[in-house]
């Protein structure tokens, strides 16, 4: 199977590892073009003009989502013509009581070329076929709901 990868560099600035009393800011690079600032959310002390793990994630599953769905809509000679989503992660305790990201809500709107219409159920139809077609959504199990606006 094919591997992807990306590369991460975390560096101490302070003069030890204690806790609260060091930065998490690190940097992801996911290409030798695309270095990405990342920090902790700022919930827990981040630096809210970087990104976080958890936006990350719901990134990872919006993009993967929105491709899946360009595919099918391809596929069924739909004419989209742009595609946007409001991903938002939610951070709570698991069954297990450990902090994670509890729920995944996508919010896509979905617009076509002129003159081309599709119904409500047909729309939530290839969304529902997108879901779960998606790489990151079968990673993520349960844990996505997608909200068709």
């Amino acid at each position: 199977m094919t591997e992807l990868s990306i590369r991460l560099h975390w560096q101490r600035t302070e003069p030890a590892l204690k806790t609260g009393a060091y930065s998490n800011a690190h940097v992801v690079q996911f290409s030798d073009a695309l270095e990405l600032p990342v920090d902790a959310a700022p919930d827990w002390g981040g630096d809210a003009a970087s990104t976080n793990p958890e936006q990350a994630l719901a990134s990872a599953l919006s993009s993967c989502h929105m491709m899946t769905f360009l595919a099918l809509a391809a596929k069924a000679g739909w004419p989209v013509a742009s595609y946007h989503d409001h991903a938002v992660a939610h951070l709570g305790k698991n069954p297990r009581g450990q902090m994670s990201v509890t729920r995944i809500d996508l919010h896509p709107v979905v617009r076509f070329d002129s003159g081309f219409a599709i119904d409500d159920p047909a729309l939530a139809q290839m969304q529902d076929r997108a879901h779960r077609y998606c790489f990151i959504a079968n990673t993520l199990a349960d844990s996505v709901e997608v909200n068709i606006l």
